[in-house]
């Protein structure tokens, strides 16, 4: 009898980027979900960023995303490098721009793989990836009237 990892589910997906967008209609985790399924998958991961009331000790009123024109093709670079680092079987990334209040989504991603660990921590570094490299800027405005920029993400 074969080992269970040689069976073709272990194994990452061809093609398992299935959705990448940033997008300036309010986000969908149903959408997201649906995306990532895959009948070989354990185990899916999936994360939420969502606007917070505060930063920094400051109360948040809202903030706005914007992005360059190169963040999807960089989106779609880093969400490669993380299905060629696990084993993949399905990942989607979306990420809001545009003026959002507290509580609306700002990202989702998600992965599935074969097992939860593998998911949980490709979902991580998706995130991580996503935040550290794809040129989208968050302006936050405070309730005393200030305001700031943030890097990427």
């Amino acid at each position: 009898m074969a080992s269970t990892y040689d069976h073709p589910g272990e194994q990452a997906a061809q093609d398992p980027v299935r959705l990448l967008a940033i997008r300036d209609e309010p986000l969908s985790l149903d959408e997201v979900f649906k995306a990532v399924g895959d009948d070989a998958a354990g185990g899916t991961a999936l994360f939420v960023g969502t606007v917070r009331n505060h930063d920094g000790g400051a109360d948040v009123d809202e903030l706005g995303y914007s992005c360059h024109p190169s963040a999807e093709a960089e989106m779609r670079r880093v969400a490669e490098k993380v299905a060629a680092a696990y084993p993949v079987r399905a990942l989607a990334a979306v990420h809001r721009v545009g003026d959002l209040r507290v509580g609306d989504l700002a990202v989702i991603v998600a992965v599935s793989c074969p097992h939860r660990s593998e998911a949980f921590e490709a979902c991580r570094r998706l995130i991580d990836d996503l935040k550290h490299d794809v040129p989208i800027w968050k302006h936050q405005r405070f309730s005393d009237g200030s305001q700031e920029w943030v890097g990427a993400c």
